[in-house]
């Protein structure tokens, strides 16, 4: 398969610290992977360095014309701010001034796809519910049907039900489009089900392979210290001594 990303040797200060240390692996073209670790790790911080967001050392090598779709695990409007949902999609698709009846049906289309009513255009994107932020998020990053797509918890302020909703479209788009899917997540469940790869980060790459090998206690203490993990449930926890 043919190597959509590369990254080698990437490295991160921020304020003087270390976010991330010497950080270096590849995705290949219709691969699904899970980027998991504790809270502080750097998972987000990898992801804005993939973006080019902030300065790093090493390097970070996309396919060329590679599109890439990305999803935050925050986003936030300021109340007021006078921008509706169907001018966010049209700043995306360049028609902000003028858009085309395709361009619209296109952005109608994706919200159907996220279970959202079309009327849900007209209105301002600073009232969203967070939910509903986040189903438009992903639909926006779905817009353009991006080769990469980068998930930073994207169930987070969704319901169980659509959390599936997202894992099942994510695996249809690699299935049928070759996508390549790199998310972050704490849900232990989904990723054993979902996901060809686990990359274990704690401001280095410390472990990554098949889930079979990763999802196993020796690595998850080793990653992630004390937890105790249930395996139907959502999440894993951490239990600190009193």
């Amino acid at each position: 398969m043919e190597t959509v990303l590369g990254v080698d040797g990437l490295t991160v200060k921020l304020a003087g610290e270390t976010v991330l240390q010497d950080v270096s692996f590849s995705l290949r073209a219709g691969e699904m992977a899970a980027l998991i670790g504790p809270n502080g790790s750097g998972k987000t911080t990898l992801f804005r360095a993939l973006l080019g967001l902030v300065p790093y050392r090493g390097t970070v090598t996309w396919r060329p014309g590679a599109r890439i779709g990305y999803v935050p695990q925050r986003f936030s409007v300021a109340p007021g701010t006078p921008l509706t949902v169907e001018e966010f999609f049209l700043l995306k698709t360049g028609r902000f001034w003028a858009p085309a009846p395709e361009a619209r049906w296109t952005v109608t289309a994706g919200l159907a796809r996220m279970g959202l009513d079309p009327a849900l255009l007209a209105r301002p994107l600073a009232e969203l519910s967070s939910g509903q932020t986040q189903r438009v998020l992903v639909a926006w990053a779905l817009l353009e049907e991006p080769d990469v797509l980068l998930f930073d918890e994207p169930s987070a302020a969704v319901d169980v039900g659509f959390s599936e909703t997202i894992y099942a479209l994510t695996e249809d788009l690699r299935a049928q489009r070759g996508t390549t899917v790199l998310f972050i997540s704490h849900d232990l469940h989904v990723v054993s089900r979902f996901v060809s790869r686990v990359l274990c980060l704690n401001r280095r790459l410390l472990c990554e392979g098949p889930p079979a090998d990763i999802l196993v206690p020796d690595q998850l203490r080793r990653l992630f210290g004390e937890v105790s993990v249930y395996p139907h449930g959502a999440r894993l926890e951490k239990h600190h001594a009193p």
